[in-house]
Formats: structure tokens, C-alpha cells, sequence
């Protein structure tokens, strides 16, 4: 069974919770664990915050600046397992060298006492994570989280 949603929303920083909120609620089908969906909502929320934060903060803001975040839930009928495919999608001004900013404690603003853009994060509390990015037109961050694979290993085991 495959579940898919799309959300595009104003890149402004009163729409980080939801967005992160919005994600976890989707990701719910799949039966996640306390643990998995803290590690849903802290990904999701470092990824907008950086389309907030670095894709639009250089520019001129305007009300077109937006972004899209789609969704799909895979759920594995034989073992309950689940598969949450997240890609966030920013129509700013891009990143310049990728292999630099996935690098901890990189930022684009120099002189803001900031930690990073949160790569780093998002690699630490997902399964599969990459970012793609072309100057002057956006940054799409993809991330895949694996909901349940443990629990289906364990009832595999018992069922054995």
C-alpha cells in the first residue's frame, strides 16, 4: 500500500511546527514509535528552517517564496514495515558548493552565530538522506526514514 501527500506552504518561520507536525501526522500510517516520529519531526524541522533561513533570508522577500514538501508512505503488507519518503523543495537562491554545506558547522550567513544548516542532523535521525541543489533555483532535500523494520524482525524472529 502506497499513501502520498503534497504541502506547499509560505516559506515563513510560523510554518516550521506545522510543516514538521503536518509531516509526522502523514507518517502515522505507518505505525512509527515514539522515537521515530521525533526523529521525523526533527529532520523535517531542520530542513525548512533552512528553506526559510538560507534559501529566501538573502533575497527580497515576496509572497511567492514557498515550500513544497511531498510525501509517500510505503507500508510492506507481509511484515508491517514501512518506507516514509520526504522530499522538501525550496525555490531560492540555491546552494553553491553542496559538499560544503552538508558539512557540520557550515552556514551561508556569515557572521550569524548560527551551528550549521542542519545537514548533518537530518543524516543522523534518517535512513537515506541527499540534497540537490542548483544556484539561483533551489534546493530539494530528500529523506528517507525506515518505520518498523525492527519490530518486523523481532515478530520474525518469535514467529520462527
Amino acid at each position: 500500500m502506497t499513501n502520498y501527500m503534497k504541502l506547499e506552504l509560505a516559506a515563513l518561520s510560523v510554518n516550521e511546527g506545522f510543516a514538521r507536525s503536518a509531516v509526522a501526522a502523514f507518517a502515522l500510517s505507518l505505525n512509527p514509535s515514539l522515537s521515530d516520529l521525533s526523529d521525523i519531526k526533527t529532520a523535517v524541522s531542520e530542513a525548512v528552517t533552512n528553506s526559510i533561513v538560507h534559501a529566501y533570508e538573502r533575497k527580497n522577500r515576496t509572497d511567492a517564496d514557498k515550500i513544497l514538501i511531498e510525501c509517500t508512505a510505503e507500508k510492506n503488507s507481509e511484515d508491517g514495515a514501512g518506507l516514509l519518503h520526504i522530499k522538501i523543495t525550496d525555490f531560492g537562491c540555491g546552494i553553491e558548493d553542496v559538499d560544503k554545506a552538508v558539512l557540520p558547522f557550515f552556514t551561508t550567513l556569515s557572521g550569524d552565530e548560527r551551528s550549521g544548516m542542519g545537514f548533518t542532523i537530518m543524516q543522523t535521525f534518517m535512513n537515506e538522506f541527499s540534497v540537490q541543489s542548483e544556484k539561483g533555483k533551489g534546493t530539494t532535500v530528500v529523506l528517507i526514514k525506515k518505520i518498523g523494520a525492527d519490530r518486523a524482525e523481532i515478530k520474525e524472529r518469535l514467529d520462527a
